[in-house]
């Protein structure tokens, strides 16, 4: 048969499935005879994808109509008007949105973990850019209204991240309140001394530490991340030194003293800190 008259055949074909004039099963016996094989693979992606979106379209009802397009438009406003709500109703709006995508991201995890947990971050990130927007527009600079906005929302992330067991979102709590840490120590301590800089830091590592020991009868992955961020503490000083108080004396002895001391401890207590993380 004539190619051009092949091709006009299939798309033809493929005319009669998308107006459903004739039965899918009809469609692919047709195409099984016309096609060739690279033309039917073809299709069989179409309609997993695209197809499927336009069959979503065509079956929607006009209150599926009303909802999406009333959606669109309301998010329109809030994005427009956002600057001429009132605060209080501006933060009920961030919240909202918020447990919107936290609710959409536990749902998608489902299905799809990747998925779920992007528009659980893009929650999370709302909940700090939102509240971050706020306190600049309303000119609140103080550092302490941005130090307790992170506060709060380190301690939203731990908790939610250990609710929903999402690990890096726990974790990502906790460097949060690392850096809360490290903003209140720069601004209520001045002139400090490298031991006192390591004597704010390591007893909040050996806390951890233990607090690794102490969840891995209940949970592995909280253990881990306690770990992890026990390990991070413990290099805390030096990168404290480097970025808010600007003491290098003794930083690289410091520093190649502290890797073979958390090496060495590592290596002797390896069958017991395997077993909280593993």
């Amino acid at each position: 048969m004539n190619e051009d008259r092949r091709q006009i055949i299939v798309k033809e074909i493929d005319h009669w499935r998308r107006s459903k004039l004739l039965p899918d099963q009809y469609c692919d016996f047709l195409l099984n005879l016309y096609a060739d094989q690279d033309t039917i693979h073809t299709n069989k992606v179409q309609q997993n994808t695209v197809g499927k979106a336009i069959a979503a379209v065509q079956k929607a009802t006009g209150m599926q109509w009303f909802l999406t397009f009333g959606t669109f438009t309301l998010i329109s406003f809030v994005v427009l008007y956002f600057n001429e709500f009132h605060p209080l109703l501006q933060m009920a709006v961030v919240a909202l949105g918020t447990v919107v995508f936290l609710r959409i991201g536990q749902r998608l995890r489902g299905r799809n973990e990747a998925a779920g947990l992007s528009i659980t971050s893009t929650g999370m990130l709302l909940l700090l850019g939102g509240g971050l927007y706020m306190l600049n527009y309303h000119g609140l600079d103080h550092w302490g209204w941005r130090t307790g906005l992170l506060a709060f929302s380190a301690i939203f992330w731990i908790t939610y991240g250990i609710a929903a067991r999402i690990p890096a979102l726990h974790f990502s709590g906790w460097l949060a309140v690392v850096l809360v840490y490290a903003w209140l120590l720069s601004e209520f301590t001045a002139d400090s001394k490298w031991y006192e800089i390591q004597l704010y830091w390591l007893p909040i590592a050996c806390l951890f530490g233990w607090g690794s020991w102490f969840m891995h009868r209940w949970s592995k992955a909280v253990s881990a991340v306690l770990f992890v961020t026990c390990s991070l503490v413990w290099f805390m000083p030096e990168l404290y030194a480097v970025m808010f108080a600007d003491v290098m004396a003794w930083l690289q002895l410091q520093l190649i003293i502290k890797i073979a001391i958390g090496g060495g401890l590592l290596f002797l207590m390896r069958k017991r800190w395997m077993v909280w993380v593993v």
